[in-house]
């Protein structure tokens, strides 16, 4: 089936219009009208060939919302007309531990949205910014927030569950202290979930100016990383940092306001590696510096309805998609509050 998107044929190409095919519905597989598409900073690394390996045609997108519009004889678990979405990956092996355990984002074998080698035409996924996708049901999510909401709930399926995995697995909660640095689609998020998990939430940005924003988000406190006695009133006091930045920084200036034991989570992707952090750093305190790639399926699907229930979506902002060149250009100067969500309807307008 043909179906209208937006991508790119070469690197250093804009992304424009295009036609691409999606399969016809398999027995196990659910297809999706997709209605809006979130924009994540991954998009623009793969399309613009700034991380190796990219296939053109790129159609990127995996912060995908929409409803049920066909299933497979054998699925079960979804009807048309539902609400759902798909995130950042459409197939694993199904047989590895950490397929078993829940954990397909880890499978050595995991395909990704977009990207990654598939039986489809033209020989690689592509992803949600298009206006139909078909995903084995395995990998799609039940989406409980309110169709008005729908927009809104696109950057859960990456930015939520990039932040909200590492916030479980190291314990955010009531009693602990939990530093967000980087305020941008991610770190945003990261604030929302770790204020409605009940930790005292500090977040740390480089602009004074976005202060008042950032407190309204769900912030105890802002610190201003640029500002050394800012910086140095938090010494030693975090149990838990989710580092969301997605470039080259120094990592030692946030290790040292972890406690003894405490942990600095990686989860931004930067083009080029951060410079390695002093080994004294870790090893005096015992901290830990670790990473963390989205989340599995059951995870997701847990953390949609965690936000369901406490009414957390993203902050947006509603894009038709014949701005994504527009927006891609903002989003490197940090002009957007707090994601880009494209309008799936005007791909054929």
């Amino acid at each position: 089936m043909s179906v209208h998107a937006y991508g790119a044929h070469a690197g250093d190409q804009p992304l424009q219009a295009m036609q691409i095919t999606r399969r016809t519905p398999g027995p196990h597989d659910v297809q999706i009208d997709i209605a809006y598409c979130g924009i994540c900073h991954s998009d623009l690394h793969q399309v613009r060939a700034e991380w190796p390996g990219t296939r053109f045609p790129c159609v990127p997108g995996h912060e995908i919302v929409g409803h049920v519009t066909a299933v497979g004889a054998h699925v079960n678990g979804f009807a048309i007309g539902d609400r759902v979405g798909v995130g950042c990956l459409v197939d694993s092996c199904k047989q590895c531990d950490s397929c078993a355990e829940g954990l397909e984002n880890y499978c050595d074998g995991m395909i990704g949205t977009y990207n990654f080698p598939t039986a489809d035409a033209p020989g690689w996924t592509l992803g949600g910014y298009s206006q139909q996708i078909v995903v084995n049901e395995r990998y799609v999510l039940r989406v409980r927030h309110p169709e008005a909401q729908l927009a809104a709930v696109a950057p859960l399926l990456c930015a939520g569950i990039t932040t909200y995995s590492p916030l479980r697995r190291w314990h955010a909660g009531p009693g602990k202290k939990v530093g967000i640095v980087g305020i941008g689609g991610l770190g945003h998020m990261g604030i929302k979930l770790a204020h409605a998990m009940g930790a005292q939430v500090v977040a740390f940005t480089t602009s004074e100016a976005k202060r008042n924003a950032i407190l309204a988000l769900g912030a105890d406190d802002v610190v201003v990383s640029r500002n050394r006695e800012e910086m140095a009133v938090h010494g030693k006091s975090f149990d838990l940092i989710v580092n969301t930045v997605a470039a080259p920084h120094d990592l030692d200036a946030f290790l040292v306001l972890l406690k003894r034991d405490g942990a600095m989570v990686l989860v931004g992707a930067p083009a080029s590696p951060h410079p390695s952090p002093g080994v004294f750093n870790l090893i005096m305190q015992r901290r830990t510096l670790a990473g963390s790639l989205i989340g599995g399926i059951p995870e997701t699907q847990e953390m949609l309805d965690f936000c369901a229930e406490h009414g957390i979506v993203a902050d947006i902002e509603l894009i038709r998609a014949d701005a994504i060149n527009a927006a891609y250009e903002r989003m490197l100067k940090g002009d957007v509050q707090y994601r880009f969500v494209i309008d799936s309807a005007t791909m054929s307008a």
